[in-house]
């Protein structure tokens, strides 16, 4: 598989027209069961391949289990500056019903470990509105992050899917779903106790101190282009995107026959405009309307002026130099609103 993803790498060399990467991201998985030889090779590749500023933002997704000291010193030689931690909680018996193979122990010490190691940027990942935790539970997790003092914190909503163990338990009445107004006062609970201890929420689920958002995802958000790669992996190069198959053999089959195993969606106008909205009204930076003109010819202000009028009087929107933001209540019904707002 390492050799599969250094090949593609050589394959898509040309997808981002030769621009500096700023950015380098392992993740969408379990990177960090990866060897160090492993990770050395494919960082290997990039520079090799790809033009790489001076002080690139190199964040490597980790579970607690896989971070020991010695492999926090291996990925810090390597290079790597920015670790993304799915802690999800520091509570046992929440990991326990999300199946982690870690336990709050092990939360805590690798985060304790990574700062023994040198890492001056880390995000600790937590869940809330997961089935049985209380507004107390919650609270015990953001205190125990807080501790810590990570510079960036993830916080995301259990989403349960139909066709998934967490499904099946709520199907055969096994498990309770969290109502939409206790997940709300969770929600409210955390962006309070993070803003009182200085984090700027940035983007809807992603919260910082001192400005250290995280480049990488900040990049989606604003629209620019980026190259996935590996199975399953995504791309953007600013009018079509690029879908890798999933299938790890089929990948594999096809990248050693010189082959790019993917799927191409060209995007219209549309499709360009309502992303942009998407993207950037969920951040701090909000939806410039006259670039969302300019750029895409959707002239939101007036296809939507009820609409938009209603949001504002209701106090979902604000709207300030032709731009408009989520406000506070707005974020807690972020995509029932975006979608009202996009160009059908």
């Amino acid at each position: 598989m390492i050799d599969s993803i250094s090949k593609e790498l050589e394959l898509q060399k040309a997808y981002l027209n030769h621009e500096n990467l700023d950015t380098i991201y392992f993740g969408g998985g379990t990177p960090s069961i990866l060897a160090s030889e492993e990770l050395e090779k494919l960082l290997n590749s990039m520079n090799r391949l790809f033009k790489i500023n001076q002080h690139p933002e190199i964040t490597l997704e980790a579970n607690p289990d896989d971070l020991s000291i010695e492999k926090l010193n291996d990925l810090n030689s390597l290079g790597i500056n920015r670790l993304s931690i799915g802690i999800q909680s520091f509570h046992d018996k929440t990991l326990n019903f999300l199946n982690r193979a870690h336990n709050s122990n092990d939360a805590n010490k690798c985060i304790e470990n990574a700062r023994e190691a040198g890492f001056e940027n880390l995000s600790i990942d937590l869940i809330f509105s997961i089935p049985g935790q209380t507004i107390t539970d919650l609270r015990k997790d953001i205190d125990e992050a807080l501790k810590h003092d990570p510079e960036h914190i993830s916080v995301y909503s259990l989403t349960i899917e139909e066709k998934t163990v967490f499904g099946n338990w709520h199907k055969k009445g096994k498990i309770n779903l969290t109502s939409d107004e206790e997940s709300a006062n969770q929600f409210d609970l955390i962006i309070s106790t993070l803003e009182e201890n200085k984090y700027e929420q940035y983007e809807i689920s992603n919260f910082s101190r001192d400005g250290n958002f995280s480049r990488h995802n900040t990049s989606y958000w604003k629209n620019i282009n980026y190259l996935g790669v590996g199975p399953g992996a995504h791309s953007y190069n600013g009018s079509n995107r690029q879908f890798n198959i999933s299938n790890n053999h089929k990948y594999m089959k096809s990248i050693g026959s010189g082959i790019m195993p993917y799927e191409i969606e060209y995007l219209t106008k549309k499709d360009l405009a309502n992303e942009f909205l998407l993207t950037s009204l969920r951040t701090k930076w909000g939806c410039d309307l006259q670039k969302l003109k300019d750029l895409y010819s959707y002239d939101l202000i007036n296809s939507q002026k009820n609409k938009l009028s209603e949001l504002i009087k209701n106090g979902f929107i604000i709207m300030e130099n032709e731009s408009i933001f989520l406000s506070r209540s707005g974020k807690f019904l972020a995509d029932s609103i975006i979608s009202d707002l996009f160009w059908v």
